[in-house]
């Protein structure tokens, strides 16, 4: 193969015919744009020489020259738009020379070897995968500006005219990747600078690229039949554009067999696996902390601990040891640390929707402080939120509510209570009552002074009382003295003794609508300073919403954890694959999600109390919240 950008025939149709064939769309649809204009010359020159004459041509010729006219007015509105829209360039970490000499170094030497153009630049990408990007669109030389994370800055050399393809290189990579497997993943995406340089393939793509950056201009008011005529030409050579670019990756393939072919099925493996690692790290680790308004400033060196757990986990880690002991591919990196913070700011950015810059309100956080820093204090917003959510239920503090409890006159308010201590508690109520309706600003619910036992037995228990007809009755459980927040009072009332958690439906959905409005405030506040794209909402979101007993479930988790640390001398951790975790001395305990679930989903606080006594976590304790 020369290194020209020939192709070959690997089992499908060649890339440059399938090129010619996306090229022969773009000449059709300028030959239709063209036909009313040659027809109404016809007619004029028919005209002027007499061979049409009299009634009715010159009205036809008037009609046709018209009907010419537009035709050639809107295909040079949509060429123009074609030509000159600009299309979208992926938000990328851009890596100069200086800052990684080796780096290109290595991808030059790679293109030498497979006699292919090197790339004009390389950028990196917060995501598992690498690619070529052309660059050299006309509307990015007159925009003089590059992508760079979103943010303006000069014109580099991959915006020259018949400049090669920028290489972008998924960041993971090079923190995860030995040098050697770095070189032979490389080696079939460098090669894929020999097709591009072709003329008719890189013609075609230009022509598809702006096809699309049109379909985007389209978009705006008054402009909406450039989007339909776009969206036609692009289904009309659709197929030939997909062959076409299978032929050319079936090319680089073909081409880059030569060069550490069987390092390369090794380095696969590693591809599968740091897309596991960086999957879990940005939805376990990451996530929690972007919805904190901090941001983790070194993923990339996060992604390696997270793989060396799932490899320890799968009993991989014995085949691993050897190639950890080899170089990494960020010391071909200047300052690994800084291009690590940078990856990391724009992956939350991507992922989340977070600034394009650090502030007060978004505040990069290292990996040593993140237990404290984030674990800690999403716990307690979250557990400060479920409380919110019980006063706005009309729970008092300290005592059980049942989800149905008959509205009682209320008694005068005892003396020595005050506000500081909390709202006053409110009468024992039976299941199957008639519903209570919430307290109104201002007004008080007093329950007579002095401690209410439970009768002893099997049922009894802190919200729970003697049977009542057969039905167990809840009952307050006996003053603790305390006006904070407790665990005790989520408990009492998710109590619920029938199994259909009605109570729990309520409190999750006031959760959810308590959390839904905290975004829409939050987004509201940061919009006025953000210009659009990922600065407004996340490109490639890492959740679908949750559901309102999965909201409950993580708040209560929370309060538990917050008491554990209160009462119990725990500590919030950090696992590298499961995100925030409870440490009870010195090590993680796992066991706490099925009894909340018991709580949340059955009503049945038996295992989740068993728990607590065994960690020795004191649920009356108040909890101290953000």
């Amino acid at each position: 193969m020369s290194g020209t950008g020939s192709t070959a025939e690997v089992g499908t149709p060649s890339a440059r015919s399938r090129a010619l064939a996306v090229l022969r769309v773009r000449s059709r649809a300028l030959a239709a744009v063209l036909l009313p204009a040659a027809l109404a010359v016809v007619l004029v020159a028919a005209r002027m020489t007499g061979r049409l004459a009299g009634d009715p041509w010159p009205a036809v010729t008037l009609a046709v020259c018209a009907v010419a006219a537009l035709v050639l007015l809107a295909g040079g509105i949509f060429g123009a738009v074609v030509l000159r829209a600009r299309p979208a360039v992926t938000p990328t970490v851009p890596l100069s020379e200086a800052a990684a000499p080796d780096l290109y170094r290595l991808v030059r030497d790679l293109a030498d070897r497979m006699d292919v153009p090197a790339p004009s630049a390389i950028a990196l990408t917060p995501d598992c995968d690498s690619w070529l990007e052309d660059r050299a669109h006309a509307a990015h030389r007159r925009a003089g500006v590059r992508a760079s994370g979103g943010i303006a800055g000069p014109a580099g050399p991959e915006s020259e005219p018949g400049a090669a393809p920028v290489l972008v290189i998924g960041s993971p990579f090079l923190w995860w990747m030995r040098v050697a497997e770095l070189r032979a993943v490389l080696a079939p995406v460098v090669a894929g600078t020999g097709p591009s340089a072709h003329p008719d393939i890189a013609d075609a793509r230009g022509f598809v690229r702006g096809l699309d950056a049109a379909v985007d201009v389209g978009s705006r008011p008054g402009l909406g039949w450039i989007a339909h005529c776009a969206r036609l030409l692009l289904r009309l050579c659709r197929t030939d554009a997909a062959e076409m670019e299978r032929g050319v990756a079936a090319a680089a393939a073909d081409r880059a067999q030569g060069v550490d072919y069987g390092l390369r099925i090794v380095a696969q493996e590693q591809v599968g696996l740091a897309y596991a690692g960086w999957d879990r790290l940005l939805t376990r680790v990451a996530l929690p902390a972007w919805r904190m308004g901090r941001w983790p400033a070194h993923l990339d060196a996060g992604v390696v601990s997270a793989l060396t757990e799932l490899s320890r986990r799968d009993r991989l880690a014995d085949e691993f040891t050897s190639r950890l002991g080899e170089r990494p591919a960020c010391d071909l990196l200047e300052q690994p640390g800084a291009v690590d913070e940078a990856t990391s700011l724009l992956a939350a950015r991507l992922f989340h929707g977070g600034p394009a810059e650090a502030g007060p309100d978004w505040s990069p956080v290292d990996w040593a402080a993140y237990p404290e820093e984030v674990v800690d204090r999403k716990w307690r917003t979250e557990a400060a939120r479920l409380h919110t959510a019980l006063d706005a239920l009309s729970v008092p503090a300290g005592l059980p509510r049942s989800p149905a409890a008959p509205q009682t006159p209320p008694k005068p308010p005892v003396p020595a209570r005050t506000a500081a201590s909390g709202p006053a508690p409110a009468p024992a109520a039976t299941p199957g009552s008639a519903p209570a309706p919430a307290a109104t600003p201002g007004s008080a619910q007093a329950a007579a002074p002095g401690p209410v036992t439970a009768p002893a037995g099997p049922s009894a228990g802190p919200g729970r009382g003697a049977a009542v007809g057969g039905i167990p009755a809840f009952v307050p459980p006996a003053e603790d003295g305390f006006g904070g927040p407790t665990l005790e009072r989520v408990l009492a009332y998710l109590t619920d003794p029938t199994g259909e958690a009605a109570a729990g439906d309520a409190l999750a959905g006031r959760i959810g609508g308590d959390l839904a409005r905290e975004e829409r405030a939050a987004g509201s506040a940061a919009g006025p300073g953000r210009t659009g794209g990922a600065d407004t909402l996340p490109l490639f979101p890492l959740q679908p919403p949750r559901s309102g007993r999965d909201l409950l479930a993580d708040h209560v988790t929370a309060l538990v954890c917050c008491a554990a640390v209160d009462s119990a001398g725990a500590a919030p951790g950090l696992d590298w694959l499961d995100g925030p975790v409870l440490l009870v001395g010195g090590r993680r305990r796992a066991d706490l999600a099925p009894r909340v679930l018991s709580l949340v989903e059955d009503g049945d606080p038996a295992p989740l109390r068993e728990w607590l006594a065994e960690v020795g976590v004191r649920p009356e304790k108040p909890v101290r919240l953000v």
